[in-house]
């Protein structure tokens, strides 16, 4: 039998971004293991590439990612989630607004 699934491996794993169609943001594709920058390239593209399925390959080394996990919220909202936005306060205000304007056409 063969070594282990990994043993002696003396690759660098590459991930691969690709872009599908134009104007939409790169997504990830997946992972290549290549001795070399070039290698990288010649397998993204036979992999995720070579079907026509990309108009567009990133290939960086995962070494060279960096994940970014810590944020300041000096505001302290939640720009994901609604009620990060004072919407209420706002949506009355505007009713209000609207209502003066109304009575005031009239």
């Amino acid at each position: 039998m063969g070594s282990p699934r990994g043993a002696g491996r003396s690759g660098v794993i590459y991930e691969v971004f690709r872009l599908e169609r134009k104007g939409q943001p790169f997504q990830h594709a997946g992972s290549v293991e290549a001795p070399d920058r070039a290698f990288a390239e010649w397998y993204a593209r036979e992999q995720y590439g070579r079907r026509g399925e990309s108009v567009a390959l990133w290939v960086v080394p995962r070494e060279d990612i960096v994940e970014i996990d810590e944020f300041v919220d000096e505001l302290q909202r939640n720009y994901h989630r609604v009620d990060g936005y004072p919407l209420k306060e706002k949506l009355k205000e505007a009713r209000e607004r609207a209502a003066t304007d109304a009575i005031r056409t009239d």
